[in-house]
Parts: C-alpha cells; structure tokens; sequence
C-alpha cells in the first residue's frame, strides 16, 4: 500500500466508528494532538475517538485539498482540510478544520505515528 492509499484507508476506517479498524493503521506510539486534548497511548486515541463518535451521530469525516509536504523512503507528512457532518443532540451539523498527518513505514507498511488536528 503507497502512503497516499494509507491515508485513504485512514479515513474509510474512521468512517466505520469502529476503533479496532483505526487502531490497525496507527503506529503504537502515535501521538494525536487535538483542539482540546493530547492523547499519547492508543488508550488515549481510542477514548477520544470513541467519544466522538458517541457526541456526533452518524458523523462523515473526509479530507480536502491534500498536499504532500515530504516524502521519503519512511516517511510522509501530509497536511490537508478535514471536514465533518452529522447529528449532535439531533441536529444536523458540519464542519471544517486544518490536519497534519505523519505516516511512517513499519516493516513495509504505512503506519500514522502523528496527527494534529485544529479547528
């Protein structure tokens, strides 16, 4: 899988609402940095996600204006506009914000070790 699939992946896995499908693209040591909150154990990131997911029903996360920032043989840092819709108490709501995310590659697959998201 190429890096720019990995991210693909990435985002499918988050629109499943399930962890365990996320948690099989992550690095065990990622680090996500939110508007709100580091978390910096798969504990952690699991915990927010599930979160999420309970405060926003049916919630669609997708990407924007992709851009590639570095590339190497191990590494690739993307940074992009995240996007999200669904139900909070109801009603129907959307949003935008900015994503950085870092992919590293663990014997031969992309794994994403970092992600800084800000609304």
């Amino acid at each position: 899988m190429s890096f720019k699939k990995a991210l693909d992946c990435y985002i499918e896995a988050t629109n499943t609402h399930d962890f365990n499908n996320v948690k099989e693209l992550l690095h065990p040591e990622a680090v996500y940095w939110f508007t709100d909150r580091t978390c910096t154990s798969l504990e952690e990131i699991g915990a927010y996600f599930n979160h999420a997911w309970d405060l926003i029903k049916e919630e669609v996360y997708s990407a924007t204006n992709v851009q590639w920032l570095t590339v190497d043989e191990t590494s690739a840092t993307c940074i992009y506009t995240y996007h999200y819709e669904g139900y909070y108490n109801e009603n129907f709501i959307s949003g935008s914000g900015r994503a950085t995310n870092v992919f590293t590659k663990v014997n031969n697959e992309w794994k994403l070790v970092h992600e800084h998201l800000s609304s």
